[in-house]
């Protein structure tokens, strides 16, 4: 463990990092940018071997240290576990992303509710976990005088209308409403809270909607404008939490430059 503190260089060396929804899209883009900027990285999402192969780039790249643990954030048990296999393998995490999520969109009158209940399990009560199992070793991070960060991945969602999207705007509208209420109570504390909220991001997110014409809409909608990709968030993600440990970038909205 002293190894990941002291031979990883760059702005994020000597952090460990926790990411959710590490398989693909926004966290998989994290993780390699926190690992090159020298952070020890925890991956954590449902595919495993999407994680495998994740974690094998990183070490090949000389990543300080990466852990692969496959975990459903809507089982707030087996957050805990991984929690603990975290603090083993490669110490107390000081910087944790809330990044799994999932995107159901269909018009109200017709949507599965059992599609709702997914989005709310993953997108709310599955950060909730996420904060929660985490909250300790960043209070202790911050106690300790180091930079500590929580970083929930929101959407526009949160405040913007998409009509066939109701429930999913409702859960990132609860999001943002979370982050700030911990920001009140965590940042006196010392530890930085924040939301991240992405705009028409190129992810794999949607792709499972069985909606057809409403997965067909968002297609549409991302071929319209220049979009961001998962990178780019990733990037923006990245520079929040290496900025000096006195200064929280609180809310932060990445949406392509000809969105308006």
């Amino acid at each position: 463990m002293s190894d990941i503190h002291t031979s990883a260089t760059g702005a994020l060396a000597g952090r460990v990092a926790v990411i959710t929804g590490a398989s693909a899209g926004i966290g998989a883009a994290t993780a390699r940018r926190f690992a090159a900027e020298g952070a020890a990285v925890a991956l954590l999402g449902r595919r495993a071997a999407r994680l495998d192969e994740l974690a094998a780039e990183l070490r090949a790249s000389g990543a300080a240290a990466v852990l692969p643990l496959p975990v459903d954030v809507g089982v707030p048990s087996a957050l805990t576990g991984a929690a603990t296999a975290i603090r083993d393998a490669l110490g107390r995490p000081d910087l944790v992303v809330a990044n799994a999520g999932t995107m159901l969109g269909a018009p109200f009158e017709v949507a599965d509710p059992a599609e709702w209940d997914r989005m709310i399990d993953v997108n709310l009560r599955g950060l909730v976990a996420t904060g929660r199992a985490f909250v300790g070793d960043l209070l202790g991070a911050a106690g300790d005088g180091r930079a500590a960060d929580l970083v929930n991945v929101g959407s526009i969602a949160a405040d913007t209308i998409f009509a066939d999207y109701p429930v999913y705007g409702a859960t990132k509208a609860a999001v943002a409403q979370l982050t700030r209420n911990l920001r009140a109570s965590l940042g006196p504390r010392g530890v930085r809270v924040r939301t991240i909220a992405p705009a028409f991001a190129v992810t794999e997110l949607g792709d499972d909607m069985t909606h057809e014409a409403t997965r067909a809409g968002l297609g549409e909608l991302r071929a319209a404008i220049e979009t961001i990709t998962a990178d780019d968030v990733a990037a923006a993600i990245t520079f929040s939490v290496s900025v000096p440990a006195r200064v929280n970038l609180a809310d932060l909205t990445v949406v392509p430059t000809r969105f308006g």
